[in-house]
């Protein structure tokens, strides 16, 4: 444990938790999809469907879904903002197997009409781990450039991708594979030490077998 888990982030508080891990959870939501939102759901689970209205975990979620940052201080009013920029958000809950209680699953709806769904949970500290994209099984935390593949189970994918990240001289961090069943969907999460290049990503993306690619650039400019 560092000092930074110990003492907490710089945040508009109450809780590390509660409200930054929640804003950080809609933050990397929002660069996953890669837009401006127009239709939010989140259903809370657990801690966050007991507690987190008490500690603005709603307001913290839309606030990174609009992409501020735990110490921005609009956090408290973002579902006015997001009522301002014509985003509907509506909240519920959910009871998940086997969830961590600080989780939220994420159903969002870009200006473009594409869709993302995001389990994630808050991890204590402001750290956060997204455990399932789209219904897969996932578990990254954001920190890093993340490119993350859904495909059909079969041979050659993973040396095609890690083929181009090479000739593109972008060093892999971590790689996870997880799949449904054998030849069914899988979903392979990469993250790496450089940004991917958008040529890259969009290669990837019309390649045989591939269902669909997120790609999570950490080094752009907050949206």
């Amino acid at each position: 444990m560092n000092l930074f888990e110990i003492l907490g982030p710089v945040m508009v508080g109450p809780s590390s938790s509660h409200t930054a891990g929640a804003v950080r959870i809609g933050y990397v939501t929002r660069k996953l999809l890669g837009e401006e939102p127009a239709e939010i759901e989140m259903l809370l689970h657990g801690s966050f469907a007991a507690t987190g209205k008490g500690h603005g975990t709603d307001c913290a979620l839309v606030a990174g879904l609009l992409g501020m940052q735990s110490d921005d201080m609009r956090i408290p009013t973002s579902m006015e903002l997001a009522k301002e920029r014509g985003i509907a958000v509506s909240i519920g809950e959910i009871r998940l197997k086997d969830a961590h209680p600080n989780t939220v699953v994420l159903k969002v709806s870009g200006v473009s009409g594409k869709f993302l769904q995001v389990e994630g949970c808050s991890l204590g500290g402001g750290r956060i781990s997204i455990r399932k994209l789209d219904g897969i099984r996932t578990d990254f935390t954001g920190d890093s450039p993340t490119l993350i593949v859904q495909h059909i189970d079969q041979p050659g994918h993973v040396a095609e991708i890690t083929s181009m990240l090479a000739h593109k001289s972008v060093n892999i961090a971590t790689l996870h594979l997880y799949r449904d069943s054998r030849g069914g969907r899988a979903v392979m999460v990469v993250e790496t030490d450089q940004p991917i290049p958008q040529t890259a990503v969009r290669w990837a993306e019309h390649l045989e077998g591939v269902l669909k690619v997120t790609y999570l650039n950490t080094s752009e400019e907050d949206m």
